[in-house]
């Protein structure tokens, strides 16, 4: 069996970590690059880079604190916001990224998938999905969560999956910030769907929600935020648990 994986978050703004409730009102919760050494230190198995604010800004990632967090982490390394070109890639790639997420750029023009995969390799690819249940479906939204595309998941994780996206980092809008657990549906949705690894997001609370997602989903990666950056759940004290319910953690 495939080893889980704990994945902590970094959403940066203005070059500061901050993490809010479905989408909104942000707060301040640190230093990327001290946040990013402390989660090597607890033993974090990835870390994700999310400059959340880049496509509705119109700007490109920040590579020169790509760069910074680069040269202080020995982990895997995924870096998203702003990207949409293979350019923009190879310059992350070349800041020490290990893989980048894309999300509204491959919903404006879904073939930069396969550009990227093409150039660079399927597993560089995650494809970030942001979603939101409206009258019992499950639609698609971008530009960080603020435009619906009406496009409903299943469609869209099919077309990402045929174009050659690596993993999906599925993002419940609904659990987003809430910490009252993963959203066990969606990710049973999206399990059904495809065939890629997936990263869960959206809703951890407490060690317990990691270990439900994992026993009732294929989710090979949980990931989240505020629990971790204000030291609620600590790494080492979740492995620990989740070990001991006999779940395959590294």
């Amino acid at each position: 069996m495939l080893t889980k994986r704990i994945i902590p978050c970094l959403d940066i703004k203005n070059n500061r970590t901050v993490k809010g409730v479905h989408f909104l009102n942000l707060i301040d919760a640190g230093d990327p690059l001290d946040l990013a050494k402390l989660y090597v230190q607890q033993g974090a198995d990835e870390l994700v880079f999310l400059d959340i604010t880049a496509s509705n800004e119109r700007r490109k990632t920040l590579v020169n604190l790509v760069q910074k967090i680069a040269q202080e982490i020995n982990i895997p390394f995924t870096v998203g916001g702003g990207i949409s070109s293979v350019k923009d890639v190879r310059s992350l790639l070349k800041a020490g990224a290990d893989k980048v997420s894309i999300n509204t750029a491959a919903l404006n023009r879904p073939n930069l998938i396969k550009e990227i995969a093409d150039q660079f390799g399927n597993q560089c690819v995650v494809v970030a999905v942001d979603v939101k249940k409206i009258e019992g479906n499950y639609f698609v939204f971008k530009n960080g969560g603020r435009i619906n595309t009406h496009i409903k998941l299943e469609k869209w994780l099919h077309t990402v999956e045929t174009l050659g996206a690596g993993e999906i980092l599925l993002t419940s809008m609904n659990q987003d910030g809430t910490k009252d657990g993963f959203d066990i549906e969606l990710m049973q949705l999206a399990g059904m769907s495809v065939n890629l690894p997936l990263i869960a997001s959206g809703g951890a609370g407490r060690a317990s929600h990691f270990a439900e997602v994992f026993k009732k989903t294929k989710t090979l990666g949980a990931l989240a935020a505020s629990i971790f950056h204000f030291g609620e759940v600590p790494i080492p004290e979740l492995k620990q648990i989740l070990k001991q319910k006999n779940l395959p953690i590294r």
